[in-house]
């Protein structure tokens, strides 16, 4: 990738100027990460647009994401004062720790309103994340069949509901949000990999052995147990992509290899999960880190 990502879609423009309309109704904001990609992952525009509001960062799709670096960037997010939860949102993994999580953010205020004999109400909750990140997947699992929508609550946008997920939570959803513009190829790279940006954004050939690169040098044998390819760290990773590509019967007319069909397997197959639990990027110290962590495990 060598020129700027502009990818900025109109609804994009609409949900930040939904944050900042609503922010005033919001109790606890849940900042949703991908687990793989945590720091690629990060709107930086979300910790501007909800300063002042206790923030939760959850790192959904930990299922699949290297455990020992994600353990890494749970450490380095804490260090930083975060809140975070690991989720897998799509099996309902770590909700329950989330919803006590949200309470617990809100006993100091609520407790404060009763003393006064106020009715604190219900503690209202937004979610904020890019696209792709697994927000439908957690607001699914919150919501349940017992939910109840509020979208004719007073104060609410026309066409905007607060959902009811249980007697004491509200929570207010808004669609992904990416920002302007991309101007860092890793970033860039890191979320077209994990499907937060559309395929024909970026050549999808390039993609694939980018992503290969990677995880010839960090996990190899899951490489060779997925695959039955032997990786060699000193040769070409365009050769590796071949022998992948060989074994999955990747042809064209002529014998040819189709790196087109290659590629799509590589990206799709790491999505999925299919090849290992991988992680994209880590902390900057993550090589000095990692052995402590090796040795805890």
């Amino acid at each position: 990738m060598s020129q700027t990502i502009n990818w900025y879609p109109g609804h994009m423009k609409k949900t930040k100027e939904l944050i900042q309309s609503h922010l005033k109704l919001v109790d606890v904001v849940v900042e949703l990460l991908d687990a793989r990609i945590p720091e690629s992952s990060r709107n930086p525009q979300i910790a501007e647009l909800t300063k002042g509001k206790p923030r939760i960062v959850c790192m959904n799709k930990y299922d699949l994401a290297d455990p020992k670096v994600t353990s890494l960037w749970k450490r380095h997010f804490e260090e930083e004062g975060a809140s975070v939860e690991l989720l897998d949102a799509v099996h309902g993994d770590g909700i329950d720790r989330l919803m006590r999580q949200i309470v617990d953010r809100m006993k100091e205020k609520r407790a404060k309103y009763l003393e006064k004999g106020r009715n604190p109400g219900p503690v209202r909750v937004m979610i904020v994340g890019i696209p792709n990140v697994g927000k439908s997947s957690l607001i699914n699992k919150l919501v349940g069949k017992s939910a109840t929508k509020t979208g004719n609550r007073p104060g609410v946008t026309r066409g905007k509901q607060w959902i009811r997920i249980r007697d004491d939570i509200e929570l207010f959803d808004t669609p992904g949000i990416l920002w302007p513009k991309i101007d860092s190829r890793e970033v860039g790279l890191n979320l077209a990999m994990t499907g937060a940006i559309k395929d024909d954004i970026l050549n999808i050939e390039d993609m694939a052995y980018e992503l290969l690169r990677r995880m010839e040098l960090h996990y190899a044998e899951a490489l060779t147990a997925r695959y039955g390819v032997e990786v060699d760290p000193t040769a070409p990773t365009i050769e590796l992509m071949d022998a992948i590509a060989l074994r999955r019967g990747c042809r064209r007319g002529g014998g040819e290899i189709d790196y087109d069909k290659v590629s799509r397997i590589l990206l799709d197959e790491f999505r999925k999960g299919l090849i290992g639990r991988l992680s994209l990027e880590w902390p900057d110290d993550f090589i000095e880190r990692r052995g402590a962590v090796d040795e805890d495990n």
